[in-house]
């Protein structure tokens, strides 16, 4: 493997490279938000190394490269070929030479930066010349993988996977690693700082809320006294109408613009998209109705996302005990988590609770898809399409809310209803035009159709063999006689929710 060689920026930022960049461009991405810059996707390594789906099953946005953007977030690194900034590579400490092929280590040093280390490995169309590149990642190798990444019981469960006839390989392959494994301390990326404001951006707050006007009271109260006002607060309420107090929302309470939607469709995510419409700012805030925030709340969304140049963020969203906490608890909490709070890097997931995107990415994908209504899983899918459309989504730890989870109200109420059979039940959504009747689909069908809607078939078939491994193994040994009598139903469940996916899936995404 070459020697890294030195580039200074006109900023006067030291990087390290690799191969032959175009050194054009290295200036404008250390203004951005990566760590690490590589055109590997065009070399060979797309989807290289997929045995990771056997700890991760479809639960890791990043299993997947992102296709048909000229930059996304990627931890599939060609070792030959790549620029990195000098303090994180420091702060990596190089690649692990315990792995024996190359391709290993430049894998192994993206997926660390990436999911480890709080980093952000970009690829970049164009930054180095397409190449050929034949990936083989030897059986060693996967398992020192493993056993560096992952707890052991996932290397065990990989051994399964790979069958019988490759059972005495594996097996080796597993106690190689097993004795050649050598741990090795590496830093996570330290945040950078905060930058000032730059301009004047106007900010607007979306809000769908249903039978909890005092909470959402609560939260307009908090953005009242924050440091940077927000321009605009769009409430979308579904609250019945003989149940709404005129007392709340009123514009002579506040000082910024309330837009309020009284909602007659059903689901939070056409409740967020009727709202997007009315939108004005430049950021929009996406939030929870039952959330409290600090006063600088706000000001540091706008901050993160200006110092790292991204797209969007996704902020720390802390659970209360009870619905009665408040600002106060939560100062506690901040406290008590202490210096863990302090990683910025690739968000592993989105949440609607607490989260900030620039106008233009929330308008180029369109908004929500309202198949997920009266399930789970559209923050999710919300935050995947923002990647998988060349959108760089941070983890943002100066933002914090207060999650309060009130005992009734909410959105949530439909979701509640999927455990309900019989005449009772209220028809969700995603049912369509055939009301599901004696057998209840498990997971919810909006989950199942958000993994068939990103993940590919075989990575569909293994999520659902880990399922029923660990819900038959996972468990008391006293239960495994009950669980097993239980499995063909179970597996009946699992059926009917991929029947109402795929349904949806034929349907198509949609946005009204």
């Amino acid at each position: 493997m070459k020697n890294l060689k030195e580039y200074k920026t006109k900023q006067g930022e030291l990087l390290l490279f690799t191969g032959t960049p175009n050194f054009t461009i290295l200036d404008d991405l250390v203004d951005g938000p990566g760590d690490l810059w590589h055109s590997s996707l065009d070399q060979g390594y797309k989807n290289a190394f997929q045995d990771i789906v056997y700890q991760t099953a479809v639960y890791w946005w990043y299993l997947n490269d992102f296709e048909n953007v000229s930059t996304s977030i990627s931890w599939r690194v060609n070792p030959e070929s790549f620029v990195v900034r000098k303090s994180v590579w420091e702060n990596l400490g190089g690649f692990d030479e315990m792995y024996e092929s190359d391709s290993m280590k430049g894998l192994d040093l993206g997926y660390n930066l990436l999911r480890i280390q709080s980093g952000v490995p970009l690829y970049v169309k164009n930054l180095f010349k397409s190449e050929k590149n034949i990936i083989s990642i030897s059986k060693n190798d996967r398992y020192l993988f493993y056993r560096k990444h992952v707890k052991p019981h996932h290397s065990l469960y990989m051994m399964y996977r790979k069958g019988i006839f490759n059972s005495i390989s594996e097996f080796r392959a597993y106690k190689f690693a097993k004795k050649n494994y050598r741990y090795k301390k590496v830093n996570s990326v330290s945040p950078r700082e905060l930058k000032s404001i730059e301009g004047k951006p106007t900010v607007s707050l979306i809000i769908p809320t249903m039978r909890r006007q005092k909470y959402t009271q609560l939260l307009l109260e908090d953005h009242k006294n924050q440091t940077y006002t927000i321009t605009q607060a769009v409430i979308v309420d579904a609250t019945p109408e003989s149940e709404r107090d005129s007392k709340y929302y009123r514009q002579q309470d506040f000082n910024f613009k309330i837009d309020v939607k009284w909602q007659t469709s059903k689901g939070s995510c056409r409740a967020r998209n009727e709202a997007i419409e009315l939108c004005t700012g430049d950021y929009i805030i996406f939030a929870d109705d039952d959330i409290r925030i600090l006063p600088d709340f706000v000001e540091n969304h706008i901050k993160l996302l200006q110092t790292y140049n991204a797209d969007a963020c996704n902020g720390l969203d802390i659970m209360a005990k009870t619905a009665n906490q408040d600002l106060s608890d939560l100062k506690k909490k901040l406290i008590k988590l202490g210096k863990k709070r302090w990683k910025v890097g690739a968000s592993q997931n989105f949440n609607n609770a607490n989260s900030c995107v620039k106008k233009e990415w929330v308008t180029k994908i369109t908004g929500n898809d309202i198949n997920f209504d009266g399930g789970y899983g559209e923050d999710g899918d919300f935050g995947l399409t923002l990647l998988k459309s060349g959108a760089v989504v941070l983890y943002n730890p100066y933002s914090v809310n207060l999650h309060l989870k009130p005992p009734v109200g909410g959105y949530r109420w439909w979701g509640a209803q999927s455990k309900v059979l019989g005449k009772k039940r209220k028809k969700q959504p995603w049912e369509l035009d055939k009301p599901v009747k004696f057998i209840r689909p498990v997971p919810s069908p909006t989950i199942s159709y958000g993994i068939l809607k990103h993940f590919t078939t075989k990575q569909v078939k293994e999520w659902r063999v880990k399922h029923f491994f660990l819900y038959l193994f996972k468990g008391s040994k006293k239960g495994f006689l009950l669980r097993l009598f239980k499995y063909p139903y179970k597996q009946i469940q699992f059926s009917e929710s991929l029947k109402y996916a795929k349904r949806l899936i034929d349907l198509g995404v949609r946005y009204k």
